[in-house]
């Protein structure tokens, strides 16, 4: 089958009516520009309320454009009628109860450097480019990396937590660390555990550590220490990964904050919470979007 024709279920569930407890969620699916809120507690965080311009979304497919590997290549999302939506800003990033919804962009075990596109309409993934050149890692990633929907690294804002470093903008960065190999556009569902500041040419690009909740260790790791535990020397690996995959390239090491260590499940809730927010203020315009599209 052509690829241009390819469409797929996409699997690993955004959209169980019977674990979203708002009523709100449950509207039929629509899109506007201005962010509705929702309010959620987080256990152990303190009450945020989280932006959420996506309603219920009863089923999305993916849609591939073009041949992979090549220039032309897109991962679009429709919905149920056919529409084109957004991956970035139209998937709810929360389900509740400390849940999020997790976009796979590169699957493990693989090394093309995949990306939602923020600058074209709808935000399909493709393939990163260099100077009109297709961009690979110099070695496998070991595990599905990807993104949260509806997050915003700043670049306006410096953090003083993280040597004043300014949001990379783009959205939060997911490292999910189960055993099962992601498609590129599939969608889990993934309990965050930990965070990575991770500095790269002076801008803020956070990494969360996460686990699918299908994954069979699911139920033993729900913050750092379990990680130690049950996955022992994977956050180091994780660290390490990204410190230093440039440097075949000629490029220097990237550096981390918060001591150059990982930062607990709060404190990754918080990172996620405040980039959701300012998530909230891109959709409505309230700071300015550049090249970004918000569509």
């Amino acid at each position: 089958m052509a690829a241009a024709a390819r469409v797929m279920t996409v699997t690993g569930a955004l959209h169980h009516a019977n674990i979203i407890t708002s009523s709100f969620l449950l509207r039929p699916f629509s899109i506007t520009h201005k962010a509705l809120r929702i309010n959620r507690n987080i256990s152990g965080s303190p009450k945020r309320l989280f932006a959420c311009r996506a309603l219920y979304i009863p089923n999305v497919q993916i849609k591939e454009e073009g041949q992979p590997e090549t220039l032309d290549y897109r991962v679009f999302y429709v919905d149920h009628s056919g529409k084109k939506v957004s991956p970035w800003h139209d998937i709810p990033l929360q389900l509740g109860d400390g849940i999020f919804n997790f976009i796979v962009e590169i699957p493990k075990e693989s090394s093309a450097k995949m990306e939602v596109a923020t600058d074209e309409p709808f935000t399909p993934i493709k393939q990163d480019t260099k100077k009109g050149k297709l961009r690979y890692y110099p070695y496998n990633i070991n595990w599905n990396y990807g993104l949260l929907p509806q997050t915003w690294e700043d670049p306006s804002l410096a953090n003083s937590e993280v040597e004043g470093a300014l949001g990379d903008n783009d959205p939060v960065d997911v490292v999910e660390i189960g055993a099962k190999r992601g498609k590129i556009g599939e969608i889990f569902k993934v309990k965050p555990l930990a965070a990575l500041a991770m500095i790269d040419e002076g801008e803020l690009d956070w990494k969360i550590v996460a686990i699918s909740l299908d994954d069979p260790k699911a139920s033993l790791v729900n913050d750092i220490d379990d990680v130690e535990t049950h996955f022992p020397g994977t956050l180091t690996a994780i660290r390490d990964w990204f410190r230093d995959y440039k440097i075949p390239d000629g490029k220097p090491a990237n550096k981390f904050g918060l001591g150059n260590k990982a930062a607990n499940k709060d404190y990754a809730l918080k990172v996620i919470a405040e980039t959701n927010e300012a998530w909230a203020k891109l959709i409505k315009r309230s700071v300015p979007a550049a090249d970004l599209s918000l569509v």
